[in-house]
């Protein structure tokens, strides 16, 4: 098989053609300025075109870290009965080759109360040593720790949920859930 030569990005047939087209003869001088807008349009097009998909390739990156962070690609639920067996079925999923984390978590609807505030919220319930291998939320801490979080009275929220609930580390919450005991206080 015969090599084929090498050609340079720009060679010089390419200048040469360039050339031909985008310099005028004597009697078209007005062609060249109209040959020269249209060169400069589909060059700022092109650098606006790889510019808006550079930001988008970046934003996209960052949208997927931040939802896979705490959302996984696969949610196992168990359907008719109580799902007790959910540390041996995380880790046969964890067993899995590809398979980063698996991670047992209670999920839930409740309405958090403060003494300022109520409001509806998402409960997730999760170990400690899973909520600390989540890296998007254990190197996000503002203000308190994980350590302890296994604790019976332990709760970890959200930047904008506190401030929307106006509470602090050390504040008190409650969490009334629509599927708890019911009690002449409501449901617990």
């Amino acid at each position: 098989m015969a090599e084929t030569p090498d050609t340079k990005p720009f060679s010089p047939f390419e200048w040469l053609l360039a050339g031909r087209y985008l310099r005028a003869r004597r009697k078209e001088g007005f062609i060249s300025v109209i040959a020269g807008f249209s060169f400069l349009g589909i060059m700022l097009g092109v650098a606006t075109l790889i510019i808006v998909m550079a930001v988008m390739n970046g934003f996209r990156k960052d949208l997927f870290s931040k939802i896979l962070g705490l959302n996984g690609h696969i949610i196992v639920y168990k359907i008719g009965e109580p799902f007790t067996d959910y540390l041996d079925k995380a880790a046969k999923i964890a067993a899995v080759p590809g398979v980063t984390h698996a991670l047992p978590i209670v999920e839930g609807q409740v309405m958090v109360s403060s003494s300022a505030q109520a409001l509806g919220a998402l409960v997730r319930g999760m170990a400690e040593k899973d909520i600390k291998s989540l890296k998007l939320v254990a190197e996000n801490i503002r203000a308190g720790t994980l350590d302890g979080f296994d604790g019976t009275q332990s709760i970890a929220i959200g930047q904008r949920l506190a401030n929307s609930l106006y509470v602090n580390v050390g504040d008190t919450l409650t969490l009334v859930s629509p599927r708890g005991a019911s009690t002449p206080f409501g449901r617990q």
